[in-house]
């Protein structure tokens, strides 16, 4: 157990981000809902993220069916995130949930804050007039006629708020078949957690900061490649003796201290898992974000580092 986990950092940074309710009527359009609405992170190119929270059963959710909690997220707190949020959010629900029979869009953020955006004209305004604001479930909501044959619902007042993007850890594996089993599982640590979402998944390429082609944003972690191996001078590489995978795992979450909590219940999960080398956590000597959550301060036995 000694030395399984890498004294270091996790370099964490501030973002904008909402959390919705998406409901329909069968989990095909939910999921195809879902799916569309967190597909295709990209903040790296000053777009958006989003991310998968939970899934809900009929008696979670607002209007008794099944439902989904998902994040949409920007990175940085100017206004001009702020603006940009708006824009992306309005995109994603247009594009991603309203045109997918049956769904409705709610917000799911769980605490009051003062800050909120309307969503009449980033997406009300598709009803193109013919929209209107309605009263139901005790909310505010504007109803969008479609072709489908009823009413896009969507509430009136989305609520958006600062949080922790870019939390973190590297899984190092003994084979592409452990990193795939332990990555696995530690994204399913994150799923039964509240208020954070993972953003890839179990991300197989983790990038940094510099690259040779800036035109097409982060490129591979050569320092890190299992495949590289004797093609990089070994006073450079930093992939250890008989690691073979490299997994990254990647969330955001709505404060630092869920973030801490995701990265301590993660690694106590998969410690003893058979396959694992050893852990550790992506930092860029402040190239990325002003936070650093350090390893050794998550509360977790002595005799792990």
């Amino acid at each position: 157990m000694k030395d399984m986990i890498e004294n270091t950092f996790c370099e964490a940074f501030e973002g904008l981000t909402v959390q919705l309710m998406i409901t329909a009527e069968d989990d095909i359009f939910l999921d195809k809902a879902v799916q569309n609405f967190t597909a295709l992170p990209s903040t790296v190119f000053g777009h958006a993220e989003g991310g998968i929270v939970k899934w809900l059963k009929e008696d979670q959710t607002i209007d008794g069916r099944k439902g989904a909690i998902v994040q949409l997220w920007v990175s940085g707190t100017s206004e001009i995130a702020k603006l940009k949020l708006y824009k992306y959010l309005g995109r994603r629900i247009r594009q991603g949930i309203l045109v997918i029979p049956t769904t409705a869009v709610f917000d799911a953020y769980p605490r009051n804050v003062k800050t909120k955006f309307d969503m009449m004209d980033n997406v009300g305004h598709c009803g193109d007039g013919y929209e209107n604001i309605i009263d139901k479930y005790s909310k505010k909501l504007i109803s969008i006629p479609i072709m489908m044959g009823y009413d896009f619902l969507i509430e009136k007042n989305i609520s958006f708020a600062e949080g922790i993007m870019g939390g973190n850890l590297w899984l190092f594996c003994d084979s592409i078949e452990s990193g795939v089993r332990i990555g696995r599982k530690a994204v399913k640590i994150i799923e039964e957690l509240d208020n954070i979402s993972s953003i890839f998944g179990l991300c197989s390429a983790g990038s940094k900061p510099e690259t040779n082609y800036p035109e097409i944003g982060p490129s591979t972690n050569h320092l890190y490649c299992p495949s590289l191996v004797g093609k990089i001078s070994s006073t450079i590489y930093k992939v250890p003796s008989g690691v073979k995978s490299i997994p990254e795992i990647v969330f955001n979450a709505i404060n630092l201290e869920i973030i801490k909590r995701a990265m301590k219940k993660i690694i106590e999960s998969i410690i003893d898992m058979k396959g694992l080398v050893k852990i550790s956590s992506g930092n860029y000597n402040g190239k990325l974000g002003s936070y650093k959550i350090f390893l050794t301060e998550l509360n977790l036995p002595n005799n792990y580092f």
